[in-house]
């Protein structure tokens, strides 16, 4: 799932508007065959100025028996529904020049009615105004768009056609996208689960590339210059350190070729990205670029081009596109990668050591602050974004349970086996097996790895249970401590509104915000000279005031009626947070287990 950035870890929650029902489709629908199957895209300057995309699909048929042709209602990794047929219009089909009947079957699902057998060509454009990684969107220059916006697939029909794509564009426009090349600006796919795994984009971008473990990685940035020369050397510093670190745990690498593609938008609040087979969209604010954050976001993407679009739970093999695939392992599938995101950071010398500490910490601040909520639960409800504040909780909390899980399995192995040996066995017993992992898959893994130490108390109590983590005792075993800080308190409850910008709800009577004069409706953008959008708002704030004398200049920067204030506050303390640090009177054991988790070692 794309990640979206929480402007504050501390003391922001943040809530999401609902999104349209589900599609309700007849359970005994199905196409006709079609054959032949070709996409073309039309992102021309014309299109681009009008805020749309064209698209044909061109088939054939044998007869003139019924085609019924739907597009998804969402999109992998992006779990909730978004019904890309609303963004439809100007529909129409032929053959041989002649148009042809057609009605709808339900809000996604088009029914043709073919004179004879031949050659049908159905067309429409797409608006593609909205700036999300799932999503379509342009500019005069440049298009984004997903396979699951446009491309249409027989209703009722095995995903395994082969299909071609045809994108065109002005002669000056680049095309960066991870199907396959099979001639100019066209590209192939053996089915439709990796046609539509492959977004696109089209027009004026920057373009590189360099070989990574003996593999092509691309890096798309768009706009030009957005990434400009000192920020995209440290960017492809940080991938040629990063991913052979994510490879070493799966020992394989699955892609010939990686493209990260990124927009960066003055407009848009935090930043956010979506995984794929051999890419991922990033979507950043303009002040992003160069931040800490950015590393972060690229190895937790990178890291799901193993643990998610392969290795993955049996509740989304196959993917189903007309209806929500709910699973509750979204917190191995989003949480365990953001635990490996830090590790990977740490282990290839991006993120510092006391870094990866800041982190954890300030997820188990964020949980210990959040309603009592299971894992398992969470990971059911982000289809129905839950405004109790867990919309997207199992990502931190999930982290910390694969951080727990690690430790408790090199304790029982003596540092001979960890959760890296648990996510090899599923790649190689699941995903190369083709079908994905099951509850006696997963928990077999951890136990086999633990030499044979069951976790069933651990799942009842920590991932299926709302029990609060034994840090004290868990992080012993790691030669860690948790030692609390006095930690500055704004005061505010927030929401965020689909671009990202966090909106201020409610004020807490007396606080620094009350004191302040910020009022409900503020648009947050910033506190003391930390900017909301930064993803890694909370560390930074924290590291930035926390120790500071109460009384400290903290200025805050709202959006009020199109008007932008700096409002005068002062700092002031609220309830003390712990933060993580290595114990001095730790045992040689916990050294070595300790040292195994930031080094990705064993003990063999």
């Amino acid at each position: 799932m794309f990640r979206i950035s929480h402007a504050s870890l501390a003391f922001l929650a943040l809530v999401v508007p609902s999104l349209p029902a589900q599609r309700q489709a007849p359970d005994a629908a199905v196409s006709a065959p079609i054959t032949g199957i070709r996409y073309e895209v039309t992102a021309d300057r014309a299109t681009l100025f009008a805020r749309r995309l064209a698209v044909t699909t061109t088939f054939e048929v044998a007869d003139d028996a019924i085609v019924l042709l739907s597009l998804p209602a969402w999109t992998p990794g992006a779990y909730e529904i978004s019904n890309f047929a609303r963004s439809v219009s100007g529909f129409r089909a032929t053959e041989n020049d002649a148009p042809l009947r057609w009605d709808k079957l339900d809000y996604d699902t088009w029914r043709i009615r073919p004179a004879k057998a031949g050659r049908v060509i159905v067309s429409f454009a797409i608006v593609a105004d909205t700036l999300d990684n799932a999503m379509s969107w342009t500019r005069p220059d440049f298009a984004l768009f997903n396979g699951t916006n446009l491309f249409l697939y027989p209703e009722g029909r095995s995903p395994e056609f082969a299909s071609t794509v045809i994108i065109r564009t002005e002669p000056d426009f680049l095309v960066a996208t991870g199907m396959t090349a099979s001639g100019a600006r066209t590209y192939s796919a053996t089915n439709y689960h990796d046609l539509v795994d492959m977004p696109v984009f089209v027009g004026k971008f920057d373009l590189d590339s360099a070989t990574i473990s003996n593999r092509t990685v691309r890096y798309a940035t768009y706009p030009t210059g957005s990434v400009a020369k000192a920020a995209r050397a440290t960017a492809w510093s940080q991938l040629k350190r990063v991913i052979p670190v994510e490879a070493a745990v799966f020992g394989d690498i699955p892609w010939e070729s990686y493209t990260v593609m990124q927009i960066a938008d003055s407009a848009y609040q935090g930043a956010s990205g979506l995984e794929h087979a051999n890419s991922h969209v990033d979507v950043v604010g303009a002040q992003g670029i160069g931040s800490d954050f950015i590393p972060s976001l690229y190895a937790h993407e990178i890291f799901h081009s193993w643990n998610v679009k392969r290795l993955r739970p049996a509740d989304l093999v196959p993917y189903h596109y007309d209806r929500p695939q709910p699973t509750p392992w979204l917190w191995v599938s989003e949480g365990i990668t953001d635990y490996y995101a830090d590790l990977a950071e740490v282990r290839s010398g991006v993120l510092e050591v006391r870094g990866f500490y800041a982190l954890t910490a300030a997820k188990i601040a964020e949980i210990a602050a959040t309603v009592p909520f299971a894992l398992t639960d969470a990971s059911l409800n982000t289809w129905i974004h839950p405004k109790d504040g867990t919309e997207y909780s199992y990502y931190p909390k999930g982290s910390l349970a694969g951080f727990m899980l690690d430790i408790g399995i090199r304790e029982a192995s003596d540092n001979k086996h960890s959760l890296d040996g648990v996510m090899r066995e599923l790649y190689e017993t699941t995903y190369k097996k083709a079908r994905g992992f099951t509850h006696e898959d997963f928990w077999g893994a951890v136990r086999r790895a633990a030499n044979g130490k069951r976790f069933d108390e651990f799942e009842r109590q920590y991932v299926d249970g709302r029990d609060p983590y034994p840090w004290p005792t868990v992080l012993t075993i790691a030669g860690l401590r948790l030692v609390p800080d006095s930690t500055p308190h704004i005061g505010l409850t927030t929401t965020a509104d689909t671009v990202g910008a966090i909106h201020v709800v409610a004020i807490e009577p007396g606080s620094t915000a009350a004191r302040a004069g910020v009022k409900p409706g503020d648009v947050l953008v910033s506190v003391g000279d930390v900017p909301i959008a930064d993803a890694e708002f909370g560390v930074k704030f924290r590291l930035r005031y926390t120790g500071r004398p109460s009384g400290t200049s903290l200025p805050l920067v709202v959006m009020r009626g199109g008007d932008t204030l700096t409002l005068r506050a002062a700092l002031a303390y609220g309830a003390s947070t712990p933060h993580l640090e290595e114990d001095p009177a730790a045992s040689a054991r916990a050294v070595r287990i300790r040292a195994g988790i930031l080094h990705g070692t064993t003990d063999r």
